[in-house]
């Protein structure tokens, strides 16, 4: 039986390097997997055992057999344990099933089959579309203008591919009546097109844009535009770069009302759709996107929004009157911590409103206009990044951040069973008001890990892991010879460990979804939180001797962001039971938790070198630095006073003297905080706008951090949704 996965004259269908099976063709020269014309993301050994399986089309290929053609005799890597991962990663690709193949057999014991109908020959599906020519009213950066930000050649052709024609099918509701939609890319303009926003008559969109030109400092600069379907002119709205900006349009089409968040002016705006000057309705202090959008009532008489109260870090939904510009508070239910998209239906009968109970319980209802007769339809555990109603009212159109990804999910409104929309990668979405029409935003960025000096804070920072997916969240092992890191080179997140200079890498996790990798203080051991099969994420450690994750046992349920105690004899961990985040810690060979804080809205924390104290951030974003004492009896949280608050909570690492941050007025600069003097200074500035994650070397020479080496977002159209 061949074994030879690179010869390709030998593959089935005659001396061409494409090979063709269902709807799905693999181009063995290329490397690339392809369904219906559009790429399928597929890592380097998934591939290669595809290649292999269909090269012996029929015939059983052995684990053994497989080992051979895919691994050296001396790698360091656990087989089995790769083996099922790379047969998981064809599977997922394919969507195909343990229990009913379509494509791969799995045969006990023995090994693996591939049994679907290859066709003679591989026909080129993909159809290119013609490169989009930025026409407009004002400016659109030419490629040229990026040279400034090494935009290379790559990247430009890669802009123009993203305007190539990409077919999926898009399943409706119900199983069995799916039919085939087209996606298609609505803008393809260099930087972050998003949050798009339909004319009632469904013949515009308007869309935030940040086309790198006022990006200097790491903050985003958006602005808000209006495109018309079958047209490339593009108006610009506004010239106020703001962090972010999300819209809606008048029930006449005639103005645009839209939700501004920079950080000299916060608030809500009126501009018309034509163009003109703007007018500030009222101000607000929401810190987040996910907080920003707006709503604007079938009637033309309300605005729906979401901000603040009284001071207070939690959000609350709000109604604006149109006439008087007097804003009143939605009904609050105690049980959200946070509450917002407050979307009016297409008929204004109704409105959907979010709660969020902590950052993995969001809950979804609909609601009356009044807030008596509120209603739940379901609780998620994926991040929301937007809602709308669909064209009928009759369900709900969220994007969802999962574990591996910004997915789609339709909420039946009736009943509140959910759908998954498979085939579709997305966030804040909007329907067309006839329901004929789906916008959403696609993003895809290149996150890489890289090391600076901090002795000489001025030399070039040297680029650490490479990869054309995502790296995230390293971490030096105390002893400083091994880095782990988290990222979705294998296809889905899972948590790697490499040498300190980058070299050997070797993936730990392979079960499910994980992340946040951090090491025991031997060196020897990694937590981690990874995703089980309920959904809910779990702590396991793995020896890295053997690389296998187990479960810790405790007696909370829910559990993720793991840091061991200085000593090792503890492991503390976030949970979300009821409302907020609570904070644990458990014996690290398992057992019962105990809880050091609760309700509270942290994320990462991290125990001082002696043993005395926890810090955490107090939020996801744009957040106090809190310090709580471990060696206090009843001690409670306290900020820590006079550092500036953190732009991202995963932006930090703590050591004996202070704390590596990144401020939130200056997100590309790393600071130092000194415990000893309260004062802050600036080591350095990163070339481009940062990634999470932050790690000191145990010597303290050099530190890790993840980078956005390309960041790129367009706004994608379905003309046909049902």
């Amino acid at each position: 039986m061949s074994s030879s996965v690179d010869k390709s004259e030998r593959a089935p269908g005659g001396n061409s390097h494409r090979v063709a099976f269902d709807r799905f063709e693999l181009d063995l020269r290329s490397g690339e997997l392809r369904k219906d014309g559009r790429k399928i993301r597929l890592q380097a050994q998934p591939f290669q055992l595809l290649a292999m399986l269909i090269e012996n089309a029929g015939e059983v290929v052995t684990r053994d057999e497989v080992c051979r053609a895919l691994w050296q005799a001396d790698t360091f890597v656990d087989f089995d344990h790769s083996v099922a991962a790379a047969v998981s990663k064809i599977r997922e690709a394919l969507g195909d099933s343990v229990e009913k193949p379509r494509f791969v057999e799995t045969l006990p014991k023995r090994g693996y089959r591939f049994i679907g109908k290859i066709k003679p020959e591989a026909p080129v599906v993909m159809a290119v579309a013609k490169p989009r020519q930025s026409v407009e009213l004002v400016p659109v950066p030419a490629v040229k203008a990026w040279t400034s930000r090494k935009w290379t050649l790559a990247v430009v052709a890669a802009a123009i591919l993203v305007a190539a024609a990409v077919l999926f099918n898009w399943p409706s509701r119900k199983p069995g009546n799916s039919q085939p939609m087209t996606v298609v890319p609505f803008t393809s303009y260099p930087g972050r097109e998003t949050a798009p926003s339909f004319s009632p008559d469904g013949s515009r969109i308007a869309f935030s844009w940040d086309n790198g030109t006022s990006n200097r400092s790491g903050r985003p600069g958006f602005d808000l535009y209006v495109k018309a379907m079958d047209s490339e002119t593009v108006l610009r709205l506004t010239n106020h770069p703001s962090e972010w900006i999300s819209s809606t349009w008048s029930p006449d089409g005639a103005q645009i009302a839209f939700h501004r968040l920079a950080a000299d002016d916060n608030g809500i705006y009126l501009v018309p759709a034509l163009g003109g000057p703007e007018r500030k309705l009222l101000a607000t202090h929401i810190p987040y996107n996910v907080a920003a959008p707006i709503s604007w009532s079938h009637d033309g008489k309300w605005l729906a929004f979401a901000d603040t109260e009284n001071g207070r870090p939690d959000g609350r939904a709000f109604l604006l009157n149109m006439e008087t510009l007097e804003s009143h508070e939605f009904p609050h239910d105690a049980s959200c911590n946070h509450e917002g998209s407050l979307t009016f239906s297409h008929s204004g009968q109704e409105l959907a409103i979010l709660c969020v109970h902590n950052t993995t319980s969001f809950e979804y209802f609909v609601t009356d206009l009044q807030g008596k007769s509120k209603r739940s339809l379901t609780t998620r555990h994926e991040f929301p990044k937007g809602l709308a109603w669909s064209g009928d009212d009759k369900s709900l159109i969220v994007s969802g951040a999962g574990p591996e990804s910004e997915e789609f999910y339709v909420i039946s409104v009736v009943d509140g069973e959910v759908h998954k929309l498979s085939g579709g990668e997305g966030e804040w979405p909007t329907i067309s008001r006839d329901g004929h029409k789906l916008a959403f935003s696609s993003d895809d960025d290149r996150v890489n890990i890289w090391r600076r000096d901090l002795e000489h804070p001025e030399a070039p920072a040297v680029q650490m892991l490479v990869s054309t997916r995502q790296q995230n969240i390293s971490e030096y092992s105390p002893d400083g010879k091994h880095v782990a890191f988290d990222s979705t080179r294998s296809g889905t997140w899972s948590v790697w460990v490499a040498d300190a200079d980058g070299g050997n890498l070797v993936q730990i996790s392979h079960e499910g979804p994980a992340g946040f990798p951090r090491w025991s203080p031997d060196s020897q051991k990694i937590t981690l939180d990874m995703v089980g099969l309920g959904g809910l994420s779990g702590i396991y450690t793995a020896d890295i001797s053997d690389r296998v994750a187990h479960k810790l046992k405790t007696n909370v349920e829910k559990a993720d962001h793991p840091y061991w105690s200085h000593d090792g004899k503890w492991i503390y961990f976030r949970s979300s039971e009821g409302v907020g985040h609570q904070l644990y810690r458990c014996p690290a060979g398992g057992g019962d938790s105990t809880l050091l804080a609760g309700s509270l809205d942290l994320a990462t924390s991290i125990e001082s070198s002696d043993g005395k104290a926890i810090y955490f951030p107090s939020r996801i974003a744009n957040s106090n630095m809190m310090m709580l004492a471990l060696d206090r009896s009843g001690a409670t949280p306290q900020e820590v006073s006079g550092m500036p608050r953190v732009f991202n909570d995963s932006q930090w690492a703590l050591v004996h003297d202070g704390i590596y941050f990144v401020p939130q007025d200056s997100p590309r600069s790393i600071c130092f905080f000194d415990f000893a003097t309260g004062h802050t200074r600036e080591i350095f500035k990163a070339d481009k706008d940062l990634g999470d994650g932050m790690s000191i070397s145990p010597d303290g020479r050099y530190m890790l951090y993840s980078q956005i080496d390309e960041g790129n977002a367009n706004i994608m159209i379905v003309n046909y949704f049902h």
